[in-house]
């Protein structure tokens, strides 16, 4: 008998999370120039960086921050009831449940740009703001927020899917592809908290 034939899944290296490790050090990296040229923007015009960071809606930018808070706490409950044979049943309901509350974020992001739009934010030739630099705080919201939106996109699909299998009791929807999963939901929620006060709070007082 092989040592391959004796050794157990649980045994495996989970290579899966040590891929999403590694995938998520590029996200960083990727976000982490956005957040520079953000850096630069708000050093070069901070007047029109607060003026269109007034314009942005704060009330529906803390919903959504509730939103995702809430569904990172669902997501890690997902996980520790997989973890727990007694408890397994609701792996597949808690899942489902972030996709919902993902999907929920979407939704209102929607709804925002469109109001967004409406009001001529959107960087062009009738841009509203007159003040220089509100143009390109609102071309570096959209680029931010929109990248943000299409991880979330992701991360939904992903988590809907792996509740589908977890439901069916499926073979690939086991506990290391959960907490994988839920890795990359973390990362994407972490963003947001850093893309909140960046985009919704400068200097709102003003």
């Amino acid at each position: 008998m092989t040592t391959a034939t004796l050794l157990e899944p649980k045994d495996e290296p989970d290579i899966g999370k040590l891929g999403m490790w590694v995938f998520l050090a590029s996200e960083v990296l990727f976000f982490g120039g956005l957040f520079l040229a953000y850096l630069y923007g708000r050093t070069h015009w901070p007047q029109g960086w607060a003026a269109g960071s007034r314009h942005a809606d704060v009330v529906l930018g803390t919903v959504n921050t509730a939103l995702l808070l809430t569904s990172s706490a669902v997501v890690a409950l997902a996980v520790a009831c997989e973890e727990d044979a007694k408890q397994r049943r609701w792996t597949a309901r808690l899942l489902a449940l972030t996709a919902v509350l993902g999907a929920t974020f979407l939704a209102v992001k929607g709804f925002e740009w469109h109001a967004e739009w409406d009001e001529h934010l959107f960087p062009g030739p009738s841009f509203a703001l007159a003040v220089p630099g509100a143009q390109e705080f609102f071309a570096l919201y959209f680029v931010m927020t929109g990248l943000h939106a299409v991880h979330m996109i992701v991360g939904v699909a992903v988590l809907a899917v792996l509740a589908r299998g977890r439901s069916r009791d499926r073979a690939w929807a086991r506990a290391r592809h959960l907490e994988a999963a839920a890795l990359y939901w973390h990362f994407v929620d972490v963003v947001w908290i850093f893309l909140y006060p960046l985009l919704y709070l400068v200097q709102r007082h003003g």
